[in-house]
């Protein structure tokens, strides 16, 4: 059986290097203060801009992460589970 921490950092690890390099790829080619002007948001500094395009990359990055580590899951494991596919196992 494999740690907690070891399933939690094998999800976030690789998400936050992801948006890392996902943030300064993007904001390489974007310039946020031009980005953010007609915005609702048009009040952000460019550090809040980086702040909150980093945490989106990461989220985004932790969700598919999320979902290769649930797609990796054992059908026998999922079924288990579920009453609605016990007559499979």
């Amino acid at each position: 059986m494999i740690p907690r921490v070891q399933k939690l950092v094998a999800v976030f690890w690789p998400s936050f290097l992801i948006a890392g390099l996902g943030t300064i790829l993007y904001f390489a080619a974007i310039d946020p203060s031009e980005m953010l002007g007609p915005a609702w948001f048009a009040n952000l500094g460019r550090l809040e801009a980086y702040t909150v395009g980093f945490l989106f990359l990461w989220a985004l990055n932790t969700m598919a992460c999320l979902l290769t580590c649930y797609f990796q899951t054992p059908e026998d494991r999922i079924c288990a589970k579920a009453p609605q596919c016990a007559d499979r196992v």
